[in-house]
């Protein structure tokens, strides 16, 4: 954290606002395919997540440039192995045909239960939602998917709501592109912004 000088209005030997601001950043972690994410549902939570404050990083199974469905170039922060939920104020799976192979993924489900067990944010859209579904997490929970994965989820316990986007408790599924802004600001609000 950089350092800030007191400026006048703050008390003496105390923070500065731009400091405690700072101390107050929410993290939020964003976890993408190794290739084809989608590029809307990565993108469009990510600009409402930064406009609101929050620090985001992106994990994936790779650390090299990665390719959306739309041509969209990411390249993560850092491997999914080498994360914690408990360092992050939320944990945000994106969809895209390529998070198919997050599905049956022991480090994706790993995230996903430490989330849900501490009651962080924990939100997936797209096909994703399968992976928290797979995990577990979503036994007994309402939770939205892309359609063709409606299947899976109620065979991982969820009951479908076929919403674009729903929130139970603490976890936020949307089903696709067209509700990416939206599920963006959904978990941005479970993040109390």
């Amino acid at each position: 954290m950089a350092m800030v000088t007191e400026s006048p209005g703050d008390e003496p030997g105390g923070k500065s606002g731009r400091e405690v601001a700072d101390m107050a950043k929410k993290k939020v972690l964003m976890v993408i395919a190794p290739d084809q994410f989608r590029d809307e549902e990565y993108r469009e939570p990510r600009r409402i997540f930064e406009q609101k404050g929050c620090e985001v990083t992106v994990a994936s199974t790779v650390t090299r440039p990665v390719t959306g469905m739309l041509g969209m170039v990411v390249t993560p922060d850092v491997t999914i192995d080498k994360v914690r939920a408990a360092d992050f104020d939320a944990v945000v799976f994106v969809g895209g045909a390529g998070a198919r192979e997050l599905f049956s993924d022991k480090r994706a489900h790993l995230l996903a239960t430490e989330a849900a067990a501490s009651g962080r944010p924990l939100g997936a859209i797209c096909v994703s939602p399968t992976i928290l579904a797979n995990a577990g997490v979503l036994k007994g929970r309402r939770a939205t998917v892309w359609p063709d994965q409606a299947k899976a989820l109620t065979a991982g316990g969820a009951r479908y709501t076929a919403e674009a986007v729903t929130s139970d408790g603490s976890i936020i599924t949307a089903d696709g592109p067209p509700s990416a802004a939206r599920f963006g600001e959904t978990v941005a609000k479970a993040l109390g912004l």
